[in-house]
């Protein structure tokens, strides 16, 4: 279903006679993928549910040489092979190595292409989010975040997932929703370049997946039992059972952690939690043209959310439910034609606890529950015909918005009216109006936020009340073709969306994309120019466009004027190459440059999980995304994704919650700007059933963290912020109950690169996340006691090896202060039928 290939075939022999019983595989010796059947009384075969990409078939038969062919699997439409056997000559063999051509893809877009086998061998770090993990690892150009969150290409969240089909826009991080699991994954396609007119909305990353299926399976699964540093414990069983015509696929997964979120500090704290999920994939196939599937998913997650030294009394938690159900038909009309239909619903409902005592909070008490309901339908017809392959079809959508949300200010000294003389902050809290300071002895604090009085608790005011319904319909119609020329491959689209929510607009987005494959060289040159729509994050979008420009900090609540977020427009320029070396390795590059007006990002509230989007006036990105693979030699294979991206935001914004934003129209570096990022994986597994050992091996620069630019603000952060960054000053270092206040010599922070003095810089010198290494070692067996049918599975993962005490972000506007998890040990015990 979705963009998921079917391979039809017949065999036969010199005089055309049907060969039954031959032995056809296909394979991909870079992403691992391989299947295998064998040919029934009538010499045909069949492969469904096959990821876009290259393979290499084969075909092996008592009596006859052994065959190999091609196949290229990039439309839904089933694929017809007719294929002859020689008879085996005693005299001469002929062996058919591969070469360049099987590791190359001639597509005019950058895209890496993971497979299950894989998937089972990557660490993942961050409970709840294996999916996030697991596209972080394997993606060039992604920058890793706090909570399994990632930036791919200087964006921060602008990902669309295509699930079987399904289109899904809506943020799939843990702290807004829940995910698929990764057992539930057969292969995907994660799409870095110029994104097809099928795909709209959010394209800087699309992440095209195939769920596993049941179909032409006998009947195998496993369980898998882990248990962890912080208490962690799991388990993830799936079963796969069914014939040619009917089949369905089973994962149930739960997880309890005492580290389920990222922590404000490196030890974790009040940061409990825990995940459930339970996804079903069933496939029925009436007749040889007709397939129907039904995939249903429900998940949970729980929550406490994690305090640092200053909070040590609060008791906030979360919890979000989901559901979500998606059909599909498709028939088979003729040969080349293909008639898709799929229509899907899907739930996220999510509450926000306070602590039983308000005070207790800090520096605000908060609670929340929101609902955000998709329903949509997407049809398509899909062609294929000599050298054309086109698609045409439509999307619908209706997305149902209903917020709820509480806030009240809780400590005094967050936005004090008086201040002292020597420019402490003063509690007075019968004091509500600066100009009343001086009757107290005191002055004005020139930077209070006078919006936010009225929901100052310390201050006799009244809590923030905020409740609204509204939904938002999206249309969308798109055609392309994919056109073989010899050796060149162009990539032809127009997509026309229509948004009609809290704003409209109308969005049109020619696509191009042209690639050569130059055979003598064994390279692909390519290049891609796309307009696309980029719309709104949907979570907290009432809220948020409820405040106006600088949010809270520079409005008061419901104040006339306000403008709702509204759509962007980006244009977006690709260039870049795959090279082959042999038939080993492959180097994709890949240079990406895109101008955004409405360029979209979160503003975080405080150290909670809650997040409400913003806009800026513009974007200007650019990047290098390069990736080296190797395919499987002698039991090793590797990959190294790089990646640099600068990413320049220009303001004013809009929207958001308290986000003390300049609304001058300057240009700054934001938080998932980083100059350089490396993923390295290596693995080694001699054969299927041998003991294997994986390793790998993290750098980033550092993602920019504008909060400590000079030392006057270092000294202004409380004794735990400062021991958090690691600051010092004269070789002594802050502490939590020993905070620096003064600095006449050398300072600096461990965890922080902070400018010289009168050297920092919005634009080009702002204060970044120090540079970390991270290393991962994995080893383990996949069949322990060498039996068939029953096999058990040992595995041993060490995380952070190193045990590095490193940041990924400080005090950010946008993601809040997360620490990397500290060493993390699991072992896991496996059984597999």
């Amino acid at each position: 279903m979705g963009n998921a290939g079917t391979i039809i075939g017949t065999i036969q022999d010199p005089s055309n006679e049907v060969v039954a019983g031959a032995r056809v595989s296909i394979a991909n010796p870079l992403t691992g993928y391989r299947r295998e059947v064998l040919t029934d009384a009538t010499g045909g075969f069949r492969f469904t549910n096959i990821p876009p990409n290259h393979y290499h078939l084969n075909v092996v038969a008592p009596g006859f040489a052994k065959l190999d062919h091609d196949v290229i699997v990039r439309t839904a439409v089933p694929i017809n092979l007719a294929l002859a056997l020689k008879l085996e000559s005693s005299t001469s063999s002929v062996t058919v190595e591969a070469d360049s051509t099987d590791v190359l893809e001639t597509v005019p877009f950058a895209h890496s292409d993971v497979d299950h086998t894989s998937l089972t061998k990557l660490p993942s770090g961050s409970p709840g989010s294996g999916l996030s993990d697991a596209i972080t690892l394997s993606a060039p150009g992604v920058v890793a975040d706090s909570n399994g969150f990632f930036h791919p290409l200087g964006d921060h969240a602008q990902t669309s997932f295509s699930i079987d089909g399904q289109p899904i826009s809506d943020q799939q991080s843990k702290q807004f929703s829940t995910q698929i699991p990764v057992n539930a994954i057969q292969s995907m396609e994660l799409i870095t370049g110029a994104p097809s007119a099928e795909f709209g909305d959010k394209t800087s990353l699309v992440v095209n997946a195939v769920t596993r299926s049941g179909l032409d399976q006998n009947g195998h699964g496993s369980v898998r039992l882990q248990y962890g540093s912080f208490g962690t414990i799991s388990e993830d069983a799936n079963l796969s059972l069914g014939t040619s015509k009917f089949g369905n696929f089973l994962a149930f997964n739960t997880l309890r952690s005492g580290r389920f979120l990222d922590t404000p500090e490196f030890q974790p704290m009040h940061a409990v939690g825990s995940n459930g999920t339970l996804f079903d994939r069933i496939d029925y196939k009436p007749t040889a043209r007709d397939s129907f599937h039904v995939n249903l998913f429900a998940a949970r997650n729980w929550f406490q959310t994690p305090v640092t030294y200053d909070q040590l009394n609060q008791d906030q938690r979360q919890r979000v439910e989901t559901f979500n159900i998606s059909g599909g038909y498709q028939r088979t009309i003729g040969t080349s034609v293909l008639l898709t239909l799929t229509p899907f619903v899907r739930r996220d409902h999510l509450n926000y606890y306070p602590s039983a005592d308000a005070f207790a909070d800090t520096p605000a008490t908060v609670q929340q529950e929101r609902y955000l309901t998709n329903y949509g339908f997407r049809g398509d017809v899909a062609y294929v015909k000599g050298r054309h392959n086109l698609k045409f079809g439509t999307q619908i959508t209706q997305t149902r918005l209903d917020e709820q949300f509480h806030l009240g200010i809780t400590n005094s000294d967050f936005n004090p009216v008086c201040l002292s003389s020597s420019g402490d902050p003063l509690g007075l809290p019968g004091v509500t109006d600066p100009a009343a300071c001086a009757a107290s002895g005191a002055v004005a604090n020139p930077d209070v936020l006078t919006s936010l009085i009225p929901i100052d608790l310390t201050r006799g005011g009244t809590p923030l009340f905020y409740k609204n319904r509204g939904k938002i319909n999206q249309y969308a119609f798109y055609g392309q073709d994919s056109i073989t020329l010899g050796q060149f491959s162009v990539n032809l689209g127009l997509r026309i969306d229509s948004y009609n929510g809290l704003s409209a607009a109308t969005g049109v987005q020619p696509r191009i994309g042209l690639s050569y494959h130059s055979k003598a060289t064994g390279t692909v040159f390519r290049a891609s120019f796309s307009r696309t729509f980029e719309t709104p994050y949907n979570e907290n979008l009432l809220l948020s466009s409820a405040t106006g420009a600088g949010g809270l900090a520079s409005n008061v609540f419901g104040a006339y004027g306000q403008e709702p977020l509204r759509p962007g427009n980006r244009n977006q320029y690709n260039a870049g190459l795959q090279q082959a070396i042999g038939r080993w390795i492959v180097i994709d590059a890949d240079y990406f440059w895109k101008y955004t007006r409405n360029a979209y990002d979160f503003d975080t509230l405080f150290n909670t999980p809650i997040q409400f989007p913003i806009s800026w006036r513009r974007s200007a990105i650019d990047g290098v995304s390069v990736k080296v693979s190797t395919i499987n030699i002698h039991g090793f294979q590797a990959y190294s994704n790089l990646g640099h991206t600068r990413a320049r935001f220009f303001g004013p914004s809009n929207g958001g919650l308290i986000f003390n934003s300049p609304l001058s129209t300057g240009v700054f570096r934001i938080d998932h700007d980083q100059a350089f990022q490396q993923t390295t994986n290596l693995r080694y597994q001699k054969r299927k059933d041998a003991p294997w050992a994986a390793f790998t091996w993290r750098y980033d620069s550092g993602m920019v963290s504008g909060a400590v630019p000079d030392l006057e603000s270092a000294l202004a952060l409380t004794g735990a912020e400062q021991a958090a960054i690691g600051f010092h000053c004269g070789g002594v270092y802050a502490s939590v109950s020993n905070p620096i206040s003064a600095c006449a010599s050398s300072y600096g922070a461990t965890r922080l690169v902070i400018p010289a003095a009168g050297t920092a810089s919005d634009d080009h010198n702002p204060p970044r996340i120090a540079p970390r290494h991270l290393f991962d070692v994995s080893t383990g067996t996949d069949n322990l006691f060498h039996r068939e049918k029953l096999r058990t599975s040992l595995r041993f993962t060490v995380l952070n090896l190193t045990n590095q005490a490193s940041l990924y972000n400080f005090l950010s506007t946008f993601s809040g202060t997360h620490f990397v998890a500290p060493r993390t040990y699991q072992a896991e015990l496996g059984f597999n039928f």
